[in-house]
């Protein structure tokens, strides 16, 4: 299965009001492995950038002189992420950015919905941690994933980060930092800062035993304390209800010899 961790950056919160996508970062996952592969662009938006924008991500409007449209690298874009299924946080925000990037282009307006399926973590997140806080900051807390070069938002190191911690909330397959620890991670304004190891700490499933297995284990502790003339260690530990009276050794559950 392949998927792309996707995150944007963009100049203000409403793409019906003309705000424009100015980072993309993409990562990529084959069979739950991150691959290395990785997709980062900065954009000019050809317009403003509004302040509460600015404070989140620190890019300025004169950082992207220069940097190429949405337009020159679309078709670049949607070969990285066609046919795979993209692992965004709040999903309709990026959506919604990317879409409108695309409408802009010549010809019929494409739909991602077409190219590609799409998993919110954010829904994710919510449904695993309901009534708690859910950004990617508080996950990163919860699962013990390291975003300590998070000072700003950006597009590629927020991609890197989200799949940690995608991958952490879905069954625990390691982290990015184990194929490459020593690889510089995207910081703020095109700047690189040195990798740090990740630890992922994954709840795992705990099964409880079924009334059938707790009688057996119940009969073998009967079996073993009589062996021993109740000289039994657990006995000591917690209180126990009586364990029910095994009359002879067939009673036990036999045990494998292998």
């Amino acid at each position: 299965m392949r998927q792309v961790v996707l995150d944007t950056e963009t100049t203000g919160l409403e793409p019906e009001l003309n705000h424009r996508v100015i980072e993309i970062g993409c990562v990529e996952l084959l069979n739950r492995r991150p691959t290395g592969r990785t997709f980062h662009r900065y954009l000019n938006p050809e317009r403003e950038i509004d302040d509460g924008a600015l404070a989140v991500h620190g890019i300025s409007r004169s950082d992207l002189d220069g940097q190429p449209r949405f337009a020159d690298i679309a078709e670049e874009l949607l070969t990285f992420i066609g046919g795979a299924e993209l692992v965004i946080h709040n999903a309709a925000f990026d959506i919604a950015f990317l879409e409108a990037e695309l409408a802009r282009l010549p010809g019929e307006p494409r739909q991602l919905a077409a190219l590609c399926q799409v998993l919110d973590t954010l829904a994710l997140a919510r449904e695993l941690h309901p009534g708690q806080r859910n950004s990617l900051d508080a996950l990163c807390k919860r699962y013990e994933v390291d975003n300590s070069a998070r000072e700003l938002h950006g597009a590629l190191l927020d991609a890197r980060i989200l799949a940690d911690v995608y991958l952490a909330m879905t069954g625990g397959q390691g982290s990015l930092a184990l194929l490459a620890a020593d690889e510089p991670a995207y910081a703020r304004g095109g700047e690189r800062a040195p990798g740090t190891p990740l630890r992922l700490a994954v709840p795992l499933p705990v099964p409880l035993a079924t009334p059938e297995e707790l009688a057996a284990h119940e009969v073998m502790l009967a079996v073993i304390a009589k062996a021993s003339g109740g000289r039994v260690l657990w006995a000591t530990l917690e209180p126990r209800e009586p364990a029910p009276t095994v009359l002879n050794q067939e009673d036990a559950p036999q045990r494998s010899s292998a």
